[in-house]
C-alpha cells in the first residue's frame, strides 16, 4: 500500500545535505513513514521542515515580534 501527497514534489532544486543528531525515536519515525508512504526519507524531512518554518514565520524574522 503506497501513500502519497498527490503529485506534489517538496524537495526540488538545488540540493543541499545537513546532518543533524535528533532523538532516535524521530529518526525510526520517519523511517517508518517513509517505508509505510514509499516517500524517500529527505521528501519526508523536507515536507517537516517547511511546514515547521511556515508556522513559524518570526524564526525567519519575516514576522513582526510578538510584544
Amino acid at each position: 500500500m503506497e501513500f502519497k501527497l498527490k503529485s506534489q514534489k517538496h524537495n526540488q532544486g538545488d540540493l543541499k545535505e545537513l546532518t543533524v543528531k535528533i532523538e532516535a525515536s524521530l529518526v525510526d519515525a520517519v523511517e517508518t513513514m517513509a517505508k509505510n508512504s514509499g516517500m524517500d526519507k529527505a521528501e519526508i524531512v523536507a515536507i517537516a521542515l517547511k511546514r515547521f518554518r511556515s508556522s513559524h514565520a518570526d524564526y525567519m524574522e519575516v514576522a513582526p515580534p510578538i510584544e
